[in-house]
């Protein structure tokens, strides 16, 4: 059983011991410390809530009510929804925050409440270790009876969100139309399943075939959307006559494209191909998006004229940067698209929106708008250690080898070569280096991630030769 305390939020599997797994127990803890928090930053405390539609949700959900009405807080109780369409909702009821009841991609086990601040978007490193400290130190207090929070059913929010993408500017509903797509969507049997339909319907999109759209949370297969997951939606996309497949996670905030030959387009590449069409659309603008993600984004940003900036990974760090730098689109090479248009959260539904009208204006397959993009591969890797090890004398060694390249020490460690790039990260719950490379020769990128792993190996055995 797992339980992961972190600054963003708390995520562990259902079941198990009391402080080893996401108990009951443990969610009134951390939703009571969340509460306290924001009852600290409102004299007015509203929370929103929602939930993806795995099958421990309603049971989580209840337990999250529950403990914010206990400290006397009104609930907006948003049921099944998805991750942005919660994000958009806090800001429009003037809420304190919100809290998002998903485990993302994680499979069926797993359950998170993941948190917001009242502008919709995740809370600081600043204020989620505030928020654990009050979980440290149970410093939660409850209300009177008669101050008790109320709660209140809002079940309108993804028709508001898709309302809410219809009117911008960039997405053109008649462009869509009258491309005819013929769509297959693959929704995980979770969320996706109530807001990609009236979404792709509202956009004009008439011939829809949908598989896994029934939000009953028995996830048909494993959740996350890679390749490797998607391979019977794969084979319904070469034995059927469609244009493009779309797919999400549970809480939809991810989103890949499949082509129409079953094919991936590259989770890498859904923030490429929709940042170009923001791009032309707005001459240029500022681009950000993770240190691990492809090199293909800042290639199209300056192709545009734009400027490419790379943030530490996490949400949070993207949408700091996306302010710093006033950015037009924004987002993780994992599919996750940022457009502050609407809002500063991934959105998978605002970015089939804007996918949808750039491939119905560029008039061609999706298969053709995909050759139109540098082609990168990425090698992802990990190093599991010992924890005697010192992962930050690593980092810093390694930094230091290869100081005549550009080095990058915002989060752990990135090298830029002329053609690649290699990013090691360091787990922050266990002795772990994760090492991505990212070449235009898979090959490539796999040597280079396996000379870098033979780095760390003999900068370990020097280091213990030193010590004995």
């Amino acid at each position: 059983m797992t339980l992961i305390k972190s600054i963003s939020g708390i995520r562990g599997t259902i079941g198990g011991q009391a402080g080893e797994a996401l108990t009951p127990v443990d969610v009134v803890k951390f939703a009571a410390a969340f509460g306290s928090w924001v009852v600290k930053q409102t004299n007015n405390p509203k929370i929103v809530i929602g939930r993806d539609a795995r099958i421990s949700g309603e049971m989580v959900s209840n337990l999250v009510v529950a403990t914010l009405q206990g400290l006397g807080i009104d609930v907006v109780d948003l049921g099944l929804s998805t991750t942005p369409t919660v994000e958009i909702a806090v800001p429009l009821e003037e809420a304190g925050g919100g809290i998002i009841l998903t485990a993302s991609h994680n499979p069926i086990q797993w359950n998170a409440l993941k948190l917001l601040n009242a502008k919709g978007e995740f809370i600081s490193a600043q204020d989620g270790a505030e928020v654990l400290e009050i979980a440290e130190a149970e410093a939660f207090n409850f209300a009177e009876v008669k101050a008790l929070g109320k709660v209140s059913k809002a079940d309108h929010y993804i028709d508001k969100h898709i309302e809410m993408i219809l009117a911008l500017p960039l997405v053109d509903v008649e462009a869509i139309k009258a491309a005819n797509f013929r769509v297959a969507i693959d929704c995980v049997n979770s969320t996706g399943g109530i807001s990609l339909p009236p979404l792709l319907k509202a956009l004009g999109v008439e011939e829809v075939t949908e598989f896994y759209c029934e939000p009953n949370g028995h996830f048909p297969h494993n959740p996350e959307p890679l390749p490797e997951n998607l391979r019977q939606f794969s084979q319904e996309l070469q034995s059927g006559d469609f244009d493009l497949g779309i797919v999400v996670d549970p809480d939809v905030d991810r989103l890949v494209f499949m082509k129409e030959d079953g094919e991936s387009f590259g989770e890498e590449y859904t923030l490429v191909a929709i940042s170009d069409y923001i791009l032309k659309a707005n001459g240029g603008g500022s681009t950000v998006s993770n240190l691990s993600s492809t090199r293909a984004l800042r290639d199209v940003t300056e192709k545009a004229g734009g400027t490419y900036t790379a943030a530490a990974v996490g949400e949070v760090n993207v949408v700091t940067q996306m302010k710093a730098t006033n950015a037009v689109i924004g987002g993780e090479g994992n599919g996750g698209v940022i457009y502050p248009e609407l809002h500063y959260g991934r959105d998978a539904l605002v970015g089939i929106a804007l996918f949808l009208t750039q491939l119905a204006k560029f008039g061609k397959s999706i298969s053709f708008l995909r050759s139109t993009y540098p082609n990168y591969f990425i090698s992802k890797n990990k190093i599991e250690l010992t924890p005697d090890v010192d992962v930050d004398l690593i980092l810093e060694k390694i930094a230091a080898k290869y100081a005549k390249h550009p080095v990058n020490t915002i989060d752990g460690v990135k090298i830029d070569f002329e053609d690649e790039w290699v990013h090691l990260r360091k787990s922050n719950t266990e002795p772990i280096i994760r090492i991505y490379a990212e070449s235009p020769s898979l090959a490539t990128a796999e040597h280079l991630a396996n000379k870098i792993i033979s780095d760390i190996r003999e900068i370990i055995m020097e280091s213990k030769s030193e010590a004995e």
